[in-house]
């Protein structure tokens, strides 16, 4: 079953002669559960590409479908609603909120949309990231792989449909990279969500079910 389909996608910044077509036909579908990997180099598209799944930007052409809703057909209210229950963000900066504990920092969405936390699941999130010693320390208490350990905890709290990576290890170095890929990873397979990561770094990329190269804000090649 496809989790997410892109159909004839254009993503146009500005206008003639210094219109910048970020993502310029793109045609994917991506199926429930999988890890993918989006890499490229800079200016090809990636996070372009992140964004329109994510709801974050509107085509310019064509359709963007995810989890069976066409992103097209949401005002921007409903757009929201849609990013706070559909999709996890996880960026590089983390983005934790800097006077919460680590288990506010987490819980925080939830607190968003009024709904209840399920604190069984919280609990088996905690543990698999290795968070239960953090849960009342403050960001800057905490390592840089700590902090992005509490992000993904975070964007996996709401159990979204899709879990959306951008360079979430880019300042990391190596051992720590793979250890905060592998655990993103982990995650996301325990509790079946699709991923979707950009990278730089190829290696991580191979952890991926598949691995999409962008180009010019085209798809170059699929593949593992």
């Amino acid at each position: 079953m496809d989790i997410i389909t892109l159909k004839n996608v254009k993503k146009y910044f500005g206008a003639d002669p210094r219109m910048v077509r970020a993502v310029d036909g793109v045609n994917l579908t991506i199926e429930k559960g999988r890890f993918i990997a989006v890499i490229g180099s800079s200016g090809s598209g990636k996070t372009t590409l992140l964004n329109l799944i994510g709801g974050l930007y509107r085509p310019t052409e064509g359709t963007v479908i995810v989890d069976g809703i066409d992103l097209s057909s949401l005002d921007e209210d409903h757009l929201t609603v849609f990013r706070r229950r559909k999709v996890g963000f996880i960026f590089q900066e983390y983005n934790l909120v800097p006077d919460l504990t680590v288990r506010e920092n987490i819980l925080f969405p939830l607190a968003l949309d009024n709904s209840r936390a399920d604190m069984a699941f919280f609990g088996r999130l905690t543990e698999l990231l290795g968070l239960e010693r953090y849960l009342d320390s403050f960001p800057h208490m905490l390592s840089g792989g700590a902090q992005q350990c509490t992000a993904i905890a975070r964007a996996l709290m709401t159990r979204p449909a899709i879990v959306l990576a951008d360079e979430p290890t880019g300042s990391f170095d190596a051992k720590t990279s793979q250890n905060v890929a592998g655990l993103l990873k982990l995650t996301a397979e325990t509790f079946r969500q699709s991923l979707i990561m950009i990278t730089h770094n190829l290696e991580l990329a191979q952890l991926a079910d598949r691995v999409i190269r962008l180009e010019d804000g085209r798809v170059v090649s699929v593949g593992r």
